[in-house]
């Protein structure tokens, strides 16, 4: 059983999911409710006692008990459930929350996983600083790392409260990693999750371990990524090169294979900006169909892009049945993120009404639970196996979360074909190692050991197929076809090991006309809808360009630890399919809910927003690292409160403390005029001046930090969130950590450097039988090596 003592998305997100897997929560509420269930980012009225549609999709299946902190006998209720349960899910934000604070809920039960969600986490000198989804973003780098903007106006944020959504799933996977351990110990912990950290995860691509491998910034300007989302002759498309092969097949698809420079001291996104008039002037003359099946035939990344109108009609959705009627108020909403066989998750059922379940747990306590014996100092996972034949970013994110929990993991490549994230850094083919020196791969690949093995071959099959048989998992995120053709599909996996949980990770699923098209980020944010909340009013959207790897990744920590106490329990093996698009459906379900129980298409606006009002970046007076003016604060006033404390920290200029502005539809039919003088005021001054005014004040305000900046935080150093490691290549290298801390431990989270090619080919071969002639002679045969075979041609 799982209590949810929260309010907003984040909690709501995480227990949405434990209780898809199986789990009973009960969500405990104050007499007046969840401020979610009169939430509609649309501004739809939702009649007293309905629900908002939001609230019923995050809450299905749920129980509802209501408790006034000012009551004796409901207190004890709550304890008698926290005595009870397994987990406890908390945030801040209502009376009955704060009345159960995390740390004294662990040491009062100490058999109970109580998972935290904050802003900054529970300690740290930030841990009391306000702050919102917005702010959040401001802070964590993510509004300018990835140039999401155009240069002459402020960068955008991602819209669409996907750090919430975020924050969710990492609290989930969290939880249920140590579910896992407390089985077989009975002993709780604290998770201590914070929001800030869980963006830098997902929204920055390891900034600071790229800048100080290589030296130099991700992107230090705002540039159009092109083509990106552009416009066609009948809507729009988003077409992406995110590897040269696919920027040399775009230049062939448009005709003009003379663009193709292999020689060229410019990046392909460079390239692709010089001939950007005639691209897009190429995409303005086609329909989008045309496009996306030329594009498509060509291998390059391709999507539609959608939003809340349009996004049930694409065939892709409507063929998987992605999307299903909510059970009790009939709108549409996403499926599941992730699906598995032959175990189902559950189906979706009701949310509660408020106070639903009182009675029901008033008059029947359920009976407390044993106290632990001892501690375990064992990591959660400990024991758990993995094959990881992942590469790139969402799958290595993955099993890079389950070995920094404990898990064994065996990433697999070959000199043919080495992680694609070894090859991304720039660095020249003639400089010595040259594939040790991406700090992507350094960032993602800590604590998990390397094997190279040619899948083409006879002989490196017939190894793969005898280490399949020591492994717990099997984790892979090709599309489809690769796998297919490999001939490594769940039943061949299945006879050599049948208790095997087999993780695949495909871009757009299993099945479905679209199954078989190449993935990254970008095109699977249009097409689930992200990005058409991202931008200006006035141009086309821009793709976050972020978070949809790291989402799909941490989704598939969850499937895969509930697929894994599904084997506990029964000794079967399971097919999880987790792919990346049905991850970021369910992290923009918010427009499709809205359309469809509202009939309201939900806009980008900016860097405004419906949670906030005043929200926006403002410029600073300073001059930034590149030699700008071009520095930003972000000020979100999310309640009237910090209204009133934000005209009190201005000086209660007649303008702000004019009594329409009091309220925030008043406000809102002002926001020009406030955007305006906030403006003016802040560009004035200093950020570090305005964030110190603003914050003292108990305004949510924050620095729009570029992101390779982020080990300034004092927040961060505090929390030990960046981890030093020596690379046996690289030397000492600083490494993002994991976005939460734990009461028993693990409090350092990288044990070993990222591997090198190949390191462990003659540990891990020795260990499956094989002699050292064996050994040589696969390495003789290039089944196996350390040295890319691209660069051995050269």
């Amino acid at each position: 059983m799982v209590v949810e003592l929260s309010t907003g998305i984040a909690g709501a997100y995480c227990t949405k999911l434990l209780a898809d897997g199986g789990a009973d929560v009960v969500k405990v509420e104050p007499p007046e409710g969840d401020p979610l269930r009169s939430w509609s980012a649309s501004g739809a009225v939702v009649e007293a006692g309905a629900d908002g549609a939001l609230f019923s999709f995050l809450n299905g299946a749920k129980h509802s008990v209501v408790a006034d902190p000012a009551s004796e006998a409901d207190v004890d209720l709550v304890n008698a459930l926290l005595a009870s349960a397994d987990a406890v899910v908390w945030s801040s934000g209502s009376r009955v929350a704060e009345h159960f604070r995390p740390e004294e809920m662990q040491r009062r039960h100490p058999h109970l996983i109580v998972t935290s969600i904050t802003s900054f986490g529970l300690d740290g000198p930030w841990r009391d600083r306000l702050a919102t989804e917005f702010t959040l973003q401001a802070w964590s780098g993510g509004i300018v790392g990835l140039g999401r903007g155009v240069p002459d106006r402020a960068p955008v944020f991602v819209g669409g409260q996907v750090g919430e959504y975020l924050a969710g799933a990492y609290a989930s996977a969290a939880t249920l990693a140590f579910r896992h351990h407390q089985i077989s110990s009975g002993g709780g912990q604290l998770i201590d999750l914070s929001m800030l950290e869980t963006q830098i995860l997902g929204l920055t691509y390891y900034p600071v371990t790229y800048f100080e491998m290589l030296g130099r910034p991700w992107r230090d300007a705002r540039k159009l990524t092109v083509p990106g989302v552009a416009q066609a002759q009948d809507g729009l498309v988003d077409l992406g090169c995110g590897t040269a092969q696919q920027w040399f097949d775009l230049c062939a698809m448009v005709g003009h294979s003379e663009w193709i420079d292999e020689e060229s001291p410019l990046s392909i996104t460079e390239q692709a900006n010089v001939h950007a008039d005639e691209i897009y002037a190429w995409v303005r003359s086609h329909p989008v169909d045309d496009i996306r099946e030329l594009a498509t035939a060509f291998r390059i990344p391709n999507a539609p892009v959608a939003n809340g109108a349009n996004i049930a009609s694409l065939e892709h959705f409507r063929e998987r049945g992605s999307f299903v009627s909510n059970p009790r108020d009939g709108f549409l909403q996403p499926g599941h993120p992730y699906r598995m066989w032959p175990v189902q998750l559950r189906q979706p059922a009701p949310a509660p009404r408020l106070g639903e379940h009182s009675e029901r747990y008033r008059s029947a306590r359920p009976a407390p639970k044993a106290a632990p014996i001892g501690a375990s100092t064992s990591l959660p996972l400990s024991g758990v196996r993995v094959l990881d034949m992942t590469t790139f970013w969402a799958g290595p994110c993955c099993t890079h979360f389950l070995a920094m929990l404990g898990a064994e993991v065996i990433h697999i490549e070959s000199t043919r074909h080495p992680d694609g994230t070894r090859l991304i850094a720039g660095i020249p083919v003639t400089e010595d190692q040259w594939w040790e020196k991406s700090p992507i791969f350094a960032a993602l690949n800590t604590n998990k050991k390397d094997l190279t093995l040619d899948l083409g071959s006879p002989r490196g099959r017939e190894v793969l197929h005898r280490l399949i048989a020591t492994c717990d998992v099997i984790a892979e995120n090709f599309t489809p076809r690769v796998i297919d053709q490999m001939g490594l599909d769940f039943a061949t996996i299945q006879s050599i090991r049948p208790d095997v949980v087999m993780l695949r990770m495909p871009g757009f699923g299993l099945d479905g006309p679209w199954r078989d098209n190449p993935a990254f980020a970008y095109v699977i944010e249009s097409a689930a809808g992200i990005s058409w909340l991202t931008g200006y009013p006035d141009l086309l959207p821009f793709e976050p360009y972020s978070v949809g790897d790291p989402n799909s990744g941490v989704h598939a920590v969850s499937a895969l630890l509930l697929a894994l106490e599904h084997r506990r329990r029964t000794g079967q093996g399971v097919l999880v399919e987790a792919a990346m698009v049905d991850a970021a459906l369910s992290i923009a379900a918010e427009q499709l809910i809205e359309y469809t129980a509202y009939g309201a298409v939900l806009q980008r606006a900016g860097n405004r927003g419906p949670t906030a009002v005043p929200q926006n970046l403002y410029r600073t007076a300073d001059v930034d690292e590149f030699g700008r003016l071009d520095s930003w604060v972000a000020i979100a006033v999310a309640t009237d409160d910090q209204w009133h404390h934000l005209c009190t920290a201005l000086g209660s200029p007649s303008w702000a403390t004019d009594s329409a502005l009091a309220t925030a539809g008043g406000r809102r039919a002002h926001e020009d005029v406030i955007d305006d003088h906030l403006a003016t005021w802040c560009a004035r001054q200093s950020g570090e001046a305005i964030v110190a005014t603003l914050w003292n004040a108990g305004v949510p305000v924050a620095k729009v930090m570029q992101p390779h900046r982020q080990p300034e935080l004092a927040q961060l150093i505090a929390r030990g969130f960046f981890e030093i490691i020596d690379h046996p290549v690289n030397g000492p290298v600083r490494l993002s950590s994991m976005p939460m801390r734990f009461s028993g431990g693990p409090y350092r989270f990288h044990t070993e450097p990222a591997p090198l090619l190949g390191q462990h080919n003659r540990e891990l071969l020795t260990e499956l039988g094989l002699s050292p002639d064996e050994i040589a002679e696969l390495e003789a045969g290039g089944v196996i090596g350390q040295t890319p075979a691209i660069y051995s041609a050269i």
